[in-house]
């Protein structure tokens, strides 16, 4: 009895897949269409696999989402604003870094143009409001971190007395914003680079990397 239950448990198991394969697509698709655009369809088509696999592995298209997302965040490309801020000494070099690697990543053609947090937001449905919050926090945790660096810079001299931290980092991540749009709409690295020289044109402070 035991034998023929073995057996059958295994005929009746679904094929097996490549879990992390299987994440590195659907984070692509997310990234490329943005949440509300993507369908459950487009998502298993994608990801090699079945839609009871999709919700057995990965729970519904949301909790799949949230993972790409943190998925994407683990990547060079998702994570280059915070190793900025981390390894570079002055706050110009993290934000001159973060402006100038933002040009040439979000234009970069072996990946979906811009930023994913930025464009997974599109076009966000109002039963989805849940989603556009969680893009939004993600969005605001990193303005939060900019604000504490430059506030840190006026304390300690780097910017001038005057400088406004919480203006500064939200003119930053308008500019950033911005740069990832218009890599979406086509722009090529060098007109992003020159955004980004100008953007860094407004630092109050020393210009010191």
């Amino acid at each position: 009895m035991g034998g023929m239950g073995q057996t059958g448990a295994t005929r009746g198991r679904p094929r097996s897949f490549d879990r992390d394969a299987a994440l590195v697509a659907a984070t692509r698709l997310f990234w490329e269409r943005g949440y509300a655009a993507t369908s459950v369809g487009e998502l298993t088509e994608a990801m090699g696999i079945r839609p009871a696999s999709l919700y057995a592995a990965f729970g519904d298209k949301r909790t799949l989402f949230e993972e790409a997302v943190a998925a994407y965040g683990r990547t060079p490309v998702g994570a280059f604003m915070g190793r900025a801020l981390e390894e570079e000494p002055t706050a110009y070099g993290a934000f001159a870094r973060i402006l100038r690697e933002a040009a040439r990543i979000y234009a970069d053609p072996s990946h979906p143009a811009g930023c994913m947090t930025i464009t997974a937001a599109t076009n966000i449905a109002p039963q989805d409001a849940e989603v556009g919050t969680f893009l939004r926090e993600l969005r605001n945790a990193n303005l939060v971190a900019w604000e504490a660096r430059l506030r840190t810079a006026r304390r300690t001299g780097e910017l001038p007395p005057d400088a406004d931290p919480e203006a500064l980092a939200g003119y930053f991540a308008t500019v950033i914003q911005g740069m990832s749009q218009r890599s979406c709409d086509g722009a090529g690295a060098a007109e992003l680079a020159a955004i980004a020289e100008l953007a860094l044109a407004a630092w109050p402070g020393r210009r010191e990397e």
